[in-house]
């Protein structure tokens, strides 16, 4: 397994910093463009924070890519191979929600992605609808009961439930239960 809570900081904060650069835009444009304050991004570049999901999402975005996508090119992964085993599996922490984030398949010439999620009991994590501009999502439920508002619609999700989402709004994900959620996220690049 690797374990993505450590030295994906610096990975990130270089990464993020090249994805900017490539694009020659400044801290005040990708601010803008991504809706994350420019210190915050400074500081992520610099590693001197380390960037929560919701943030990582909001830069993904305006890269023109999912959080998956950022994530393996921040690892180095832009040739991942067909096959990947569960050690290769990449693995991160979200220093805010505390969830466990498991990149299960991701590659940039296919346009599926699974990503298994383990979110700790009483957590939750809000994602803006510029997330969801380019992907069509779903997902099911493995253990645990899982609540999901998305635009201003409340679906109650139990082991086994799957549920489709509909045009990009803000998604609320949150466990209420007492024990950990564990459920995929299954996406496709539209």
């Amino acid at each position: 397994m690797d374990t993505l809570e450590d030295g994906m900081s610096t990975a990130l904060a270089h990464r993020v910093r090249l994805e900017r650069d490539a694009r020659g835009w400044s801290l005040a444009e990708l601010a803008s463009k991504s809706g994350v304050a420019k210190a915050t991004i400074s500081k992520i570049e610099r590693g001197e924070t380390s960037p929560t999901a919701v943030i990582l999402v909001r830069l993904a975005n305006a890269f023109g890519l999912t959080l998956a996508g950022l994530l393996l090119r921040a690892e180095g992964h832009d040739d991942a191979s067909r096959l990947i085993r569960e050690a290769q599996q990449a693995v991160w922490r979200d220093p805010d929600s505390a969830y466990l984030r498991r990149q299960i398949f991701a590659r940039p010439d296919h346009p599926v992605e699974i990503v298994q999620i383990d979110m700790p009991p009483g957590q939750r994590v809000v994602l803006p609808a510029s997330s969801y501009a380019n992907i069509r999502q779903a997902i099911w439920v493995q253990a645990g009961p899982l609540s999901v508002l998305e635009g201003g619609e409340q679906h109650l999700l139990e082991s086994g439930d799957c549920l489709g989402f509909g045009p990009p709004s803000e998604v609320t994900i949150a466990n209420n239960g007492m024990d950990t959620c564990r459920y995929l996220v299954v996406l496709s690049r539209s």
